[in-house]
């Protein structure tokens, strides 16, 4: 069932599994039940340490479990996981097996200490590219966490289900009949939400002398690895602390403006960053957040995890994220009618009216695609002109079923209290108010940088954006800021990566002269 090519990196992959991983099939009269069977037995043969017995359970859809040396892991899958979630059914192997990358030493600990439900379910499509991420942030706690288990279910199979639990966006985590959380989620993400819903046992203080570094860097984008790289070619000491590696690089698709790169993908390039600063002795700690920094000569960076770094100069490259409406009716009804990504929730609208917000190109991009799908497409745009590049607008305007209105102000999303049915907006001239049926709202208008944790102490714009000067300094010494979280035109990774190195180059000039 598998290409060869693909078995010959999985037999690569597979090869230093010193643990015996079972994969246990329930049986079932499910017609892809045979379908399941082949997949995992194809997988099964590329080592010896892995082999499939049944379960001795019986379900509706085919499903499976994994076992590590006879014992539960605590890992399920209910539905195929090829497509996007073959990636999932590999790592739950290899993680479970102690290989791949795995969570370091603090990330564990708070895996260990959630108070979690006996078990958790993530209903996906196996077309989503957001969903393998929670799956596998799940399965990873489920390996750690002994009294937890967790699901991936394939929406496609349980449709019944779907309908009963209100599901109209993947990935959507369930807890019995109440979903926790739904959309794209990193570790940090999954992490927080975990202990905000479910509480976290109390930990015993650490004993380890805390370290001082010359640097701290905060995010881990095309400027902060910039940031890092230069700052440890420079002999500082460096430490890298990053909600993941790559930032909004791994949601990015095809890069064409990469100078001397004529093409990559958001993942590809968050890869080679990573290789690259992986070059040089920079400490990183990944899926963490910054709650506070102080002003100190020594700046103390308190973490949501409860560490605490201390270092003597912070450059803050933390970028920006997807940007909300801020109207009412947005945050009742997100996973339930309103999305923020067409690749993922679209299909959810196939044959249905929807709606995108915003005019610019991943508004008119995200319109382009859902045509393709759903009944119609209007697109609400708050300016008198589309801000997206003349193509898209042209291509836009030859499909039927999509429509354009702009200067209209989105006023609200509205609902029946579960899910999401139309949007109301008023034309900015007339002050007219019209209401637009739909079942999905997409929302595509920029980005907002990721600065809250410092808007108290540095000086930002209106837009909360970090002003900086022409050494990428704040308006605090020994704290800099680089990429799009500034105030720099032109948000591009290009620019961030030759932001991010001012900023380091400045921060090592600043500690020679204080030395």
């Amino acid at each position: 069932m598998l290409a060869q090519d693909i078995k010959t990196q999985l037999q690569q992959h597979f090869s230093k599994l010193t643990d015996d991983i079972t994969l246990a099939v329930d049986h079932s009269h499910h017609d892809q039940q045979n379908e399941l069977r082949e997949l995992l037995e194809s997988v099964a043969s590329c080592s010896s340490s892995i082999r499939i017995e049944d379960s001795n359970r019986s379900s509706k859809i085919p499903s499976f479990s994994l076992r590590k040396n006879k014992q539960e892991v605590g890992i399920r899958f209910q539905g195929i996981p090829s497509g996007h979630e073959f990636t999932s059914l590999i790592l739950a192997i290899l993680n479970s097996g102690g290989l791949g990358k795995l969570p370091d030493d603090g990330l564990i600990d708070r895996m260990r200490r959630l108070k979690l439900p006996e078990h958790l379910s993530t209903y996906v499509s196996l077309s989503c590219e957001n969903c393998p991420e929670v799956v596998q942030n799940l399965n990873l706690i489920a390996i750690y966490n002994e009294d937890f288990s967790h699901t991936m279910i394939d929406g496609g199979l349980v449709q019944e289900d779907v309908d009963r639990l209100n599901i109209v966006g993947v990935p959507s985590v369930i807890d019995g009949n109440e979903r926790i959380h739904s959309g794209k989620g990193s570790l940090a993400d999954i992490l927080a939400t975990l202990e905000n819903t479910y509480g976290l046992e109390q930990g015993e203080a650490s004993d380890q002398p805390t370290e001082l570094y010359d640097v701290a860097v905060v995010g881990g984008g095309p400027a902060g690895i910039s940031a890092a790289i230069y700052t440890a070619r420079k002999g500082l000491k460096t430490i890298v602390l990053a909600d993941k590696i790559g930032g909004q690089l791994q949601e990015t698709k095809g890069i064409e403006n990469m100078i001397s790169v004529v093409y990559t993908e958001g993942p590809q390039l968050s890869s080679q960053l990573e290789s690259h600063m992986k070059q040089y002795p920079i400490k990183t700690l990944e899926n963490r957040r910054v709650n506070s920094i102080s002003s100190d000569a020594v700046k103390t960076i308190s973490l949501d995890s409860g560490e605490v770094i201390e270092t003597k100069s912070v450059i803050i490259a933390s970028g920006a994220k997807w940007r909300q409406l801020g109207v009412p009716g947005e945050l009742d009804y997100i996973g339930s009618g309103v999305a923020y990504c067409p690749h993922c929730d679209g299909p959810f609208y196939k044959g249905q009216e929807t709606i995108v917000v915003g005019g610019g190109n991943s508004g008119i991009e995200a319109a382009i695609d859902l045509a393709g799908i759903c009944k119609s497409v209007t697109v609400i745009e708050y300016s008198k002109e589309l801000k997206a590049d003349q193509v898209l607008i042209d291509k836009a305007n030859s499909l039927s079923n999509v429509t354009i209105i702009t200067n209209a102000a989105t006023q609200e999303i509205i609902g029946d209290g579960s899910k999401a049915n139309g949007l109301r907006y008023e034309d900015r001239d007339s002050g007219e108010a019209f209401t637009i049926d739909a079942k999905g709202i997409f929302v595509q208008i920029g980005l907002s940088p990721n600065s809250s944790f410092v808007r108290d102490l540095v000086k930002t714009n209106a837009y909360g954006e970090i002003e900086v000067d022409t050494h990428a300094r704040t308006s605090i010494p020994g704290i800099y800021a680089a990429g799009d979280v500034t105030t720099i035109p032109y948000k591009q990774i290009i620019v961030s990566m030759g932001h991010g190195s001012t900023a380091g180059l400045a921060a090592f000039e600043d500690l020679a002269l204080r030395a």
